[in-house]
C-alpha cells in the first residue's frame, strides 16, 4: 500500500526512516582512516625496530604494539559513536559511555548555541550529549537533530497531548 503523495512509500517505510540510527559523517570518515594508519603504521615500526634500532628490545616493540592498539581504539571508539531509536527510546553510545533512555525521559533536543553536539534534557534535570549528531556534518546535522525532536514529539504525545 503506497501513500497518498505518490512517493510509493507506505507510512511503515516513513516510519521505519524516522527511526534510522544517528551517526556523524566527517568524524566517522576520518577517525576511521586514522585508525587504518596508525594500525599500519605500528605494525611496520613494530617490524622494522630490530633493524633500524637494535639497542630497543621486545619490550620496546610490544610498547610500541600497545600504544598503537590503544590509539587505533580509541579511534575506533569514536567512529562508533551513535544514537539508535526504537519503539521504546533512544541507546547513545558516546565516547566513553552508552545509556540506554525512554522517550519519557527525554523532555527536550538542543543543537544552538554553538554546541559541538546535540544536547538532551533530561526529566531529571540533567542533560546528556548526543555525540551521534555533530555540528562538523553542516546541514545534515542541522537535517539530523530536527529529526531527533520529531521523534521525542512522537514518542511523547498523550492520549491528552498535555
Amino acid at each position: 500500500m503506497s501513500d497518498e503523495s505518490g512517493t510509493g512509500r507506505t507510512p511503515d517505510d516513513a516510519r521505519a526512516g524516522l527511526h534510522a540510527p544517528f551517526r556523524p559523517q566527517a568524524a566517522r570518515v576520518v577517525t576511521l582512516g586514522l585508525a587504518v594508519l596508525v594500525a599500519l603504521l605500528t605494525a611496520a615500526l613494530v617490524a622494522a625496530l630490530p633493524s633500524i634500532a637494535p639497542e630497543y628490545g621486545p619490550g620496546d616493540q610490544a610498547g610500541i604494539a600497545l600504544l598503537g592498539l590503544a590509539i587505533t581504539w580509541f579511534c575506533w571508539r569514536q567512529a562508533s559513536v551513535s544514537a539508535r531509536p526504537d519503539e521504546t527510546g533512544l541507546t547513545i553510545r558516546n565516547l566513553v559511555v552508552s545509556r540506554r533512555l525512554a522517550w519519557a525521559e527525554i523532555v527536550s533536543v538542543r543543537f544552538g548555541g554553538g554546541r559541538p553536539w546535540v544536547q538532551l534534557d533530561l526529566a531529571d534535570g540533567d542533560t546528556l550529549a548526543v555525540m551521534g549528531i555533530q555540528r562538523a556534518d553542516g546541514a545534515r546535522a542541522d537535517a539530523e537533530a530536527r529529526r531527533l525532536a520529531t521523534l521525542v514529539e512522537l514518542h511523547s504525545r498523550t492520549a491528552r497531548d498535555d
